[in-house]
């Protein structure tokens, strides 16, 4: 996890839980209009991908299979 995701989970458990369900609703705005179909990759996705792509590895432990 990254230092600016950190922040803002810690930011995010200072509001209400009202206030929390609307930050949410609008981080998944955001999420939406960056990539509307999913098709994007997260860096870490994409070092997945590539390590794939020349024939590594990836342990089916590894992979989250609840997304």
């Amino acid at each position: 996890m990254t230092k600016t995701i950190e922040q803002t989970v810690s930011m995010l458990e200072m509001l209400p839980a009202q206030e929390q369900n609307f930050a949410l609703e609008f981080v998944k705005r955001l999420v939406l209009a960056w990539d509307p179909d999913y098709t994007k990759l997260t860096p870490s996705e994409r070092t997945k991908l590539e390590k794939a792509e020349n024939g590594e590895y990836i342990n089916a432990k590894d992979i989250n299979w609840d997304d």
